[in-house]
């Protein structure tokens, strides 16, 4: 400022003047300079490193340009050449000072929450991130970064200590645990779900309270993100899944087998027992011959052994359509190319209600993904409906309209 000055007066100006002008001048200097460096450190040199990263192919540099960091830290140069030349307005050195190094420190702890961001993008980049998430843990740290950034800068502004500041924030802990409540629960839930993996990224998992059926593509400290197979996205508190009950289907896909049960519904009065005609049709049968053989020799030494009067088709033992069938079934199973074989395989009647007796399938399917799932469900129960009038059997169904008219029609012919 007095190198300005002196050099107005050496050419004359008036000292009423000089010193509006020299305040003006040094005022255009710095500013030229701000910009200048802004000029240099964004276009210039950020853009060097920029190019070295791309080329190189630098992995962490990537991550860094992609949050900005470089340019964050720009924001230094300017500020610092605020502060540098703060001595020269000796009135508004104060201010100047202080507004300087609060600049800074605002910039700081910017950065640092983007080197938090760059961190957990980088531990995402290996597989250990898919059990173990630190999402939430960098997003607690991001929280105290911030309540720390604050104090500092209200102290500095203040011209305070913080201690001063920190001593009353125990008063107002109150408050604080009514803001931070959700991201308490989702901390103390976040560390619960990450030491007893009870959810890990890509998990399917269902939770019908919340309307969520999919698979878990996020995991931070307040909500767990659901992106349902309908591909809407369910958020989830954190702390739900520890206080609520879930279904995770990972045991299921690591298994490497997914689980069919569903029934066929078989008209009981279709069920009956086998005539010899039957017999001999159901020995041209594949998976049936070798059964109805062994089936055959057993009852035939059972009747013999106990001496059973055979004229009357209740008397001792007999094979029936309905029980074939379902030899027929296991048997087709076992060699069913979409079948796991080293799970449980079985074929069993369920309680017989107002819609027929229920043949239920319990099996598993040897592949977790849902398409193929679905198709060796589909294709086996295609095959049973349409096979079993080949046991004299009738798959029941409600009489529809059709059903009816038929009826209908056939009551006026007579």
């Amino acid at each position: 400022m007095n190198f300005i000055r002196n050099r107005l007066l050496g050419y004359g100006v008036d000292d009423a003047l000089v010193d509006t002008l020299s305040f003006v001048i040094l005022v255009t200097i710095i500013t030229l300079l701000c910009i200048i460096a802004n000029f240099i450190t964004k276009q210039v040199i950020i853009r060097f490193i920029a190019h070295i990263v791309r080329k190189h192919n630098i992995k962490w540099g990537n991550i860094l340009l992609e949050r900005k960091v470089l340019r964050r830290l720009s924001h230094f140069v300017p500020a610092i050449i605020i502060y540098s030349f703060a001595a020269s307005f000796p009135t508004y050195r104060a201010a100047i000072e202080t507004l300087a190094l609060t600049y800074m420190m605002i910039v700081a702890f910017s950065v640092i929450n983007r080197l938090l961001s760059v961190f957990n993008d980088i531990y995402q980049t290996y597989e250990i991130s898919k059990t173990k998430p630190i999402k939430g843990y960098i997003q607690v740290a991001k929280i105290v970064v911030i309540i720390v950034g604050i104090v500092l800068v209200i102290a500095n502004l203040m011209g305070k200590s913080p201690l001063i500041l920190l001593s009353g924030i125990g008063a107002l802990s109150a408050v604080f645990m009514l803001v931070f409540k959700d991201s308490l629960l989702g901390l103390v839930a976040g560390v619960q779900l990450s030491a007893t993996e009870m959810v890990r990224m890509g998990d399917w998992i269902e939770m019908p309270k919340y309307g969520a059926n999919g698979d878990v593509i996020d995991i931070s400290l307040n909500t767990v993100m659901v992106r349902n197979f309908d591909k809407t996205v369910t958020m989830i508190p954190s702390y739900a899944l520890i206080s609520d009950s879930f279904i995770n289907w990972r045991g299921m896909q690591e298994s490497g087998g997914r689980r069919i049960k569903r029934a066929l519904h078989i008209d009981m009065t279709s069920i009956t027992f086998c005539t010899d005609e039957m017999i001999e049709h159901f020995k041209q049968i594949r998976y049936l011959s070798d059964y109805i053989v062994s089936r055959e020799q057993e009852i035939l030494e059972y009747n013999i052994a106990n001496k059973i009067d055979r004229s009357n088709i209740v008397n001792g033992r007999a094979m029936t359509n309905i029980g074939v069938f379902r030899a027929y079934i296991i048997e087709y199973l076992k060699h069913h190319p979409g079948i796991h074989q080293e799970m449980t395989l079985m074929v069993r009647q369920l309680e017989p209600g107002e819609n027929g007796l229920p043949i239920e399938i319990y099996a598993f399917a040897n592949s977790t993904q849902w398409a193929i799932y679905e198709g060796v469900q589909a294709d086996i129960f295609d095959h049973l409906f349409a096979i079993a009038g080949e046991f004299g059997l009738r798959v029941f169904q409600n009489p529809a309209g059709s059903d009816l008219k038929a009826l209908a029609r056939g009551v006026q012919n007579e």
